[in-house]
């Protein structure tokens, strides 16, 4: 949460006591230099030991509390039949109000059965935006994945607070365009990944739920991040300012029809599942689970993770957890905005997300600037963000590449991971590069797979741009920094 100071200031106070500690290392810029040639310039492929501050997604990096640690001790490893599964379906019941479970290893795995379940070839699905393996599972059995989102959701900076909703008008002139028929279903993602970790408002849900359930096309909800989704519908819409997430929370799955999540964001724990009230959807998807990822009390997580996520269900819903990333996120995009950096406004949830197009402007999108700024930022910090622009598009049936609709530095913010210290930390040393912008080149593939080439794709800098970076800094900070 945030507290405003005696100035008027505000700054997000960390409601908790840290009483285990990680070491980390700052290493030397000649060795981070080192590190990054042998990592491709692809932030991915660094070690963790090279690392001071790991930005890369708050995904399975989030710090669990104590509560879910003291539960994962009491696992039940029974194949078949666990009681840890019904503790999860028990919170699950109470937070989400559905009565029906799907287990899964992780977000992905929901996709894919998602993907198996209801989508054919010819199929459209509509989302406020897609997300990098949720679209290739969808293309990979046929369907075509389509963006409805609306005219500000691709404006970086803005007061707009939530560019996650969908286009309604889009949404209209699509079924009537393709047909109810051709639609299996309309999917939501609480927060929008890629443009920022926008949210969208339950007033635009309404309004999606209101103009397809006459035309029998169901709603999905991707929920990973859905605690920040529901701080911000709490935050941003005035209806909702004295709500509970809790209730918030509720009101969401009482308008989708299903909803699916990676655990490892909202729940601070490794894995997914799917849920629902509808028994037709809950029966379709079932007999897929243990073909692909294990029974249907565990499926393809541990009982200890099962444990924890129980936990984290009903926690994700207290107000001091849901906004810990979130508020963090705010502090650490307006230290940047204090310093000229163009960054994504509003703050969303997930990451800080900086403006590559902007920021190195000189950089053609044909040369990855968000690749390259990602980078660059290791280069001068130890900070390991994460590329979101056209590196995380996959080329064309044709092998052209397909440029994103922005190129994003994406530098997530795990739930109570870091410390104010960290967030002026990361400030500084971005003013520094913003200030030395000039000197980023662009990147160009050296190995490159043909699909989510992001993971592990390797690329070289144009003109030993990032050699020259790390002697420009050395001069200003000297070696050990």
């Amino acid at each position: 949460m945030s507290i405003r100071l005696s100035n008027g200031s505000e700054i997000p106070i960390e409601m908790h006591k840290i009483r285990i500690v990680q070491k980390v290392r700052l290493a030397p810029v000649r060795e981070r230099l080192q590190a990054m040639d042998e990592a491709g310039y692809n932030t991915f492929l660094l070690r963790t030991r090279d690392i001071f501050m790991d930005m890369l997604t708050d995904s399975g990096t989030n710090a669990m509390t104590d509560n879910q640690q003291a539960a994962m001790l009491q696992a039940d490893d029974a194949y078949a039949g666990s009681e840890s599964f019904y503790k999860l379906l028990d919170a699950v019941k109470e937070i989400f109000g559905y009565q029906y479970l799907l287990p899964v290893h992780q977000g992905r795995a929901a996709e894919h059965l998602l993907a198996k379940s209801f989508i054919k070839p010819g199929d459209f699905i509509p989302m406020n935006y897609h997300f990098t393996t949720t679209k290739a599972h969808f293309n990979l059995v046929g369907g075509t994945v389509l963006e409805l989102f609306g005219p500000d959701a691709l404006v970086t900076e803005s007061d707009k607070p939530f560019k996650g909703n969908m286009d309604l008008g889009r949404l209209k002139e699509t079924i009537d365009k393709v047909g109810a028929g051709k639609i299996p279903f309309v999917r939501m993602e609480a927060t929008t990944n890629l443009i920022g970790g926008q949210p969208f408002s339950l007033a635009n849900l309404h309004e999606i739920k209101k103009l397809i359930a006459p035309l029998g096309i169901p709603l999905f909800v991707d929920g990973s991040l859905i605690s920040e989704n529901a701080y911000f519908i709490r935050q941003r819409e005035p209806k909702y300012a004295n709500a509970s997430i809790k209730d918030i929370i509720r009101e969401i799955m009482e308008v989708a029809d299903l909803c699916y999540l990676s655990g490892r964001k909202s729940c601070s724990v490794r894995g997914g599942f799917i849920a629902t009230n509808r028994k037709d959807l809950y029966e379709t998807i079932r007999p897929w689970l243990p073909v692909y990822e294990g029974f249907y009390t565990y499926g393809g997580m541990s009982s200890k993770e099962i444990e924890a996520m129980a936990v984290g269900v009903r926690e994700m819903t207290e107000l001091e957890i849901a906004g810990s990333s979130a508020d963090a996120i705010k502090y650490l995009v307006e230290q940047l905005i204090e310093n000229k950096v163009p960054v994504v406004t509003p703050p969303g949830g997930l990451a800080c997300h900086v403006d590559a197009m902007r920021f190195v402007s000189h950089v053609p999108q044909s040369e990855y600037p968000a690749g390259s700024l990602a980078a660059a930022v290791y280069i001068i910090s130890g900070i390991r963000g994460m590329e979101r622009g056209s590196i995380s598009m996959d080329r064309d049936e044709e092998g052209n590449d397909v440029p994103s609709d922005m190129e994003l530095l994406r530098l997530a913010v795990p739930r109570r991971v870091f410390t104010m210290s960290h967030f002026q930390y990361a400030a500084d040393r971005i003013k520094w590069l913003y200030e030395h912008r000039s000197m980023i080149g662009g990147l160009e593939f050296c190995e490159e797979p043909p699909i989510l080439r992001f993971f592990a794709g390797r690329l070289k800098p144009k003109n030993n741009w990032g050699a020259k970076l790390a002697e420009a800094f050395e001069k200003d900070f000297g070696p050990n920094c």
